[in-house]
């Protein structure tokens, strides 16, 4: 029996930790699969072109609590393939480094940011 080669998987908790997406290069899905942002460096953004922290090397997507928001970005990367190898359960979270009262966890402050409409989207027409 062929091994499949190691996918390059980050899970992404919140401090509780639960888990609420899984990086897959460059590119986040949700638990489900659905795309739901992308990464570039430590960049974390929506699907929609939000900027809305950065990755943390322990899998949490931190921000300061004044940091100043990002334009929205136009340059969104095409929405990729649902992966078929999606785990249906994530390891257990690592332990959680302590943070100081500027930082904030994006996932605990704002639990359905994936889900939301960004509300610096110039309205339709």
């Amino acid at each position: 029996m062929a091994k499949k080669p190691k996918r390059d998987w980050l899970f992404i908790y919140d401090t509780a930790g639960d888990w609420f997406a899984t990086k897959i290069g460059d590119n986040i899905f949700d638990t489900r699969g659905e795309w739901v942002g992308f990464v570039e460096g430590s960049e974390v953004w929506t699907a929609a072109g939000e900027w809305i922290g950065k990755l943390h090397k322990d899998g949490r997507i931190l921000r300061k609590r004044a940091a100043p928001h990002h334009p929205l970005r136009k340059d969104v990367p095409p929405r990729p393939p649902k992966p078929d190898d999606l785990p249906a359960r994530a390891p257990l979270p690592p332990m959680m480094a302590s943070m100081t009262y500027d930082i904030i966890d994006v996932l605990e402050e704002e639990p359905d940011i994936f889900q939301r409409v960004s509300e610096t989207r110039p309205d339709m027409d």
